[in-house]
């Protein structure tokens, strides 16, 4: 691993897709790819090249670290030997959402008819299914930053964001005060909102939530019989992955006349780290869900045939789910755990370390404060760039910057994701962070 830092390196901007000429759209021109699989796709390439670098980039799980549940991988098999290999209905199978209808009540208390739940191809087809329902061109989308991928939902649809900066003292969450003032405005058709946060790893309590979903109930209420409702789309994808005294919540349990303007997204992605077997859900009014289905069907969103005949069987097993859930639980918490504690014991030392302590997801908030610091070489570190590049260079240490997830200060905010790494890694390289910043000026 090299001594010195290369040049110093420009602020992080992905490129615009079509930045190679007018061929494209012009929506398809400016829009900007995933920051995050750009950093990841380096990462790869520094490995495959022998590089130690500990990976905590990309929201995955690496399958030699948590495989999914053997019955789900089975049952997969299984329903392609089955002859399970054709169309399913744009809605999903009929035994998948009556599966998901039992789940949520059994371990939520939520209830949703099957005919109120779309099944799709992961979560994300669920995201990008209700902004596009829900909003027309030049409709506001009021979503907190930092979090993952609204600007870039919005502008696929045509909409306007109103990114609402969130800081590390509401747990980078927004509050029912902040976001009052900026749903009066008529044009705001939908906040988007996350819980377990991405990328954050912090969740709301049901005093926040509670708070904020008073604003959105007052604001429907403040708006005349032929208006166009204000609606909250609640991600709540990562609401199994909840540690220690946390808790999960979500909108309509705690106020149930958001029932009418509240839609879910939710899927197995993380719940039983199958990322790659694209199986989520949206649930809401069944109105909406089923102009939803209709919209998605148009380009093939739906998940395939064989996974969702598995995972209605998987789902239906609480015994089946509850061992795997706690399995995954402990070994995703040893690996937050270990990069938590190794950092604020750094921290304790006196390094410019913080960390938030585990909470949800597979997330770590991390804050290395090195602006104006003077690497050996005698680089003076200014932006999150720059420090991100440092700690990978130097130390083998790979993470996100906030400015991913749109936020745009330079205050040293990372996103650490552990679901591609084990417990022995994570050691090696906090060792290798504390070596590294021991010769910082």
């Amino acid at each position: 691993m090299p001594e010195t830092l290369p040049p110093p390196a420009a602020p992080f901007v992905a490129t615009p897709a079509g930045a190679g000429g007018p061929a494209v759209s012009r929506m398809a021109g400016a829009l900007v790819g995933s920051e995050i699989l750009k950093i990841a796709a380096e990462i790869r390439a520094m490995r495959a090249a022998g590089a130690e670098v500990c990976n905590l980039t990309v929201g995955d799980f690496d399958p030699a670290q948590f495989r999914i549940p053997r019955a789900l991988e089975d049952g997969i098999v299984d329903a392609l030997r089955a002859g399970e290999t054709n169309y399913p209905p744009s809605s999903g199978l009929d035994p998948l959402r009556a599966a998901v209808s039992g789940f949520w009540q059994r371990r939520l208390g939520l209830e949703y008819a099957p005919t109120s739940i779309v099944v799709t191809g992961g979560s994300r087809p669920g995201i990008y299914g209700a902004y596009r329902t829900l909003l027309d061109p030049g409709d506001r989308v009021v979503y907190p930053v930092p979090s993952w991928n609204n600007n870039h939902y919005v502008q696929l649809v045509g909409a306007e964001g109103v990114p609402l900066a969130c800081g590390p003292e509401s747990g980078f969450l927004p509050t029912a005060d902040a976001l009052a003032p900026l749903v009066r405005d008529p044009r705001v058709r939908l906040v988007a909102l996350n819980s377990p946060l991405n990328p954050a790893g912090t969740l709301f309590t049901a005093d926040q939530l509670g708070a904020l979903c008073d604003v959105v109930l007052a604001e429907n209420r403040r708006r005349g019989a032929g208006d166009r409702p204000l609606w909250l789309l609640y991600d709540q994808v990562y609401w199994t992955l909840t540690f220690g005294g946390a808790r999960h919540v979500d909108p309509v349990s705690l106020a149930p006349a958001m029932r009418d303007y509240t839609i879910y997204v939710d899927g197995i992605s993380k719940a039983l780290a199958a990322t790659g077997v694209r199986v989520g859900w949206v649930a809401g009014p069944e109105r909406v869900a089923k102009v939803m289905s209709d919209v998605l069907g148009h380009v093939g969103a739906w998940a395939p045939r064989a996974e969702q005949a598995a995972v209605a069987r998987f789902l239906a097993d609480d015994a089946a789910m509850a061992g795997y859930q706690a399995e995954l639980l402990g070994g995703v918490r040893a690996r937050l755990d270990a990069l938590h504690d190794g950092l604020a014991a750094l921290g304790r030392a006196g390094h410019p370390v913080t960390a938030f302590a585990p909470a949800g997801a597979i997330y770590l908030s991390l804050r290395f404060e090195l602006a104006g610091r003077r690497t050996g070489d005698g680089t003076r570190l200014e932006s999150n760039e720059q420090i991100r590049r440092w700690l990978l260079d130097r130390a083998g240490l790979a993470l996100v910057p906030f400015q991913a997830f749109g936020t745009t200060g330079e205050d040293g905010w990372f996103r650490a994701s552990v679901g591609a790494t084990s417990v022995a890694e994570i050691a090696h390289a906090v060792a290798r962070v504390g070596g590294a910043l021991g010769e910082l000026a």
